[in-house]
């Protein structure tokens, strides 16, 4: 989400701190990658999961080269580096999925949620930074909420779509119960946050926005932790 932020705004410090993050979270996928169910409920192969740890593995180095050049205050080198990370991001994504013939509903789906879950975090995280540098221009804090909402709406569509293909199968309640966390949680919360920031927003007040964030990225993670054990259990996205 940071990469679609007016960057020139924010103060390098933040950007060390989010390559860092990137690298972790590329370590964690090397470590955590496994076994992976395909739209059609069938085992991914080794070969592509292999493939999608590679491509964390890019994606955490550059996160160490990129925070490095952030903290020498290179821009447009740790600019670069960021979108290298999305690349390679979403690279290790396609591929833990089995490649683009695995879905894309399932595909769309993915995207939106790492979208949301980004929005969030990273709102929150810049939220945070306006500590360090009050007098920052809160322009990247309002872009960041309304992208933020504009993924939750996607993620919204999306699960309407895997409703639809779902059918019938959300008879058991418990399937049922999941299903009310995940739309309460992970996507009308999230909605009412987004709009919330905004709002407190006009009023230049990021602490209230910051506070209010961090609560949606609460509300995000239960809604997509609900939706991954539906698909768990349906196979659909939702």
């Amino acid at each position: 989400m940071w990469a679609l932020m007016p960057r020139a705004r924010v103060t390098s410090g933040f950007f060390r701190i989010q390559m860092m993050i990137a690298m972790a979270l590329g370590v964690l996928a090397i470590l955590t990658l496994g076994q992976l169910t395909s739209a059609s409920g069938e085992l991914v192969a080794d070969e592509w999961i292999l493939a999608a740890r590679v491509a964390a593995g890019v994606a955490a180095l550059t996160g160490y080269v990129g925070s490095v050049l952030w903290m020498l205050d290179r821009r447009s080198a740790g600019t670069a580096c960021g979108f290298v990370i999305l690349s390679a991001s979403l690279g290790s994504l396609i591929l833990s999925m089995g490649g683009l013939g695995s879905g894309g509903l399932l595909l769309v789906s993915h995207i939106s949620t790492s979208a949301v879950l980004g929005g969030a975090v990273t709102g929150m995280l810049l939220g945070h930074w306006y500590l360090t540098a009050p007098t920052m221009s809160i322009d990247p804090l309002k872009r960041l909420s309304l992208l933020f909402g504009m993924a939750v709406v996607v993620r919204l569509i999306v699960s309407l779509a895997g409703w639809m293909l779902a059918g019938q199968s959300l008879t058991d309640g418990t399937l049922w119960t999941w299903f009310a966390l995940r739309w309460l949680a992970g996507i009308i919360g999230p909605l009412v946050i987004a709009v919330m920031a905004l709002q407190i927003l006009r009023y230049r007040n990021t602490q209230a926005a910051t506070g209010v964030l961090f609560a949606g990225v609460i509300l995000t993670f239960i809604g997509e932790m609900s939706a991954a054990l539906l698909y768990y259990e349906l196979h659909v996205p939702l």
